[in-house]
């Protein structure tokens, strides 16, 4: 019996994005790769590509993409909803990944509400997607869910991902994390993933303190969670930093990139690095 080999969809994938990204042998070894091992390839790829800013990829050594997104369930064909991307440092990797085999949302700032820094971070945000439209035409970019939930960003029950980069702090200090969790428990199919990267705090910190200093316990995270409906499904320590022992003047925002303390101390922030952080990951149920 003679076996014939027909290249899975998503190890072609890598193909179709070769004249876009740089890691062409990557691309001609997941098109003889199982179908994991071409996901896998894939994503390294992207993370490889041209596409990526120079500022953005030194900081690959402490958010570890590769490894968070995988552990998050990240695959092509998914439809994922980055929450609050900002000025697109996972966009840079996730849209490009998802181009020709899935759906790719930015949840952002009001086009129209809220202040009018928010509003022209959102318009900085549309301009970097629009300048390279071979990279992110296929984006589509929504606003942060209401009260009442997503609005204009994705159906309910129709999201694979949601995905949310050090921003459950904001929320807190918001007022409006447990909202915000239902709605992202509302737009997810059931067995949808949450992935959580959050700034970790010490145990025990009091909520003023969290507020203050930007670091979120981990205990909190997952009692919000299981509230909105999420059942805990893992954790990783891909992006923690012993260095960090969450003290800072400044709280996280001592620490790279933001350092806020300005040449105060930046010797010794810039050796701590960027912040300890938990990596969570939460499923609805079926």
């Amino acid at each position: 019996m003679t076996l014939s080999f027909r290249p899975d969809r998503r190890a072609a994938s890598v193909l179709l994005l070769s004249p876009l990204l740089t890691a062409l042998p990557l691309a001609a070894r997941a098109a003889t790769a199982t179908p994991a091992d071409a996901d896998g390839a894939l994503l390294k790829a992207v993370i490889d590509g041209p596409q990526r800013s120079a500022a953005n990829r030194a900081r690959d050594v402490y958010r570890h993409p590769f490894e968070t997104l995988r552990f998050f369930g990240l695959k092509p064909g998914q439809t994922v909803i980055e929450i609050a991307p900002g000025g697109g440092w996972y966009t840079e990797i996730l849209a490009p990944y998802l181009r020709d085999h899935g759906h790719y949302y930015a949840a952002h700032n009001s086009a129209t509400g809220g202040s009018e820094g928010a509003r022209k971070g959102r318009a900085r945000f549309e301009a970097k997607l629009a300048a390279e439209p071979a990279v992110y035409g296929h984006a589509k970019v929504g606003s942060m869910p209401t009260a009442v939930g997503f609005t204009d960003i994705a159906p309910p029950g129709g999201a694979d991902l949601v995905l949310t980069f050090r921003n459950i702090h904001n929320w807190i200090e918001a007022g409006n994390l447990d909202d915000t969790l239902r709605a992202f428990y509302a737009v997810l199919k059931p067995g949808g993933v949450l992935g959580v990267e959050e700034h970790r705090a010490t145990p025990g910190t009091p909520l003023a303190k969290v507020i203050a200093t930007g670091y979120v316990p981990v205990d909190f995270v997952v009692a919000r969670a299981r509230a909105a409906g999420f059942e805990p499904a893992g954790s990783s320590e891909v992006n923690a930093n012993p260095k960090d022992m969450h003290e800072h003047p400044n709280g996280v925002w001592s620490l790279p990139p933001t350092l806020q303390g300005g040449e105060v101390g930046k010797a010794e922030f810039l050796a701590i690095g960027e912040s300890d952080r938990m990596t969570l990951k939460f499923v609805k149920p079926r």
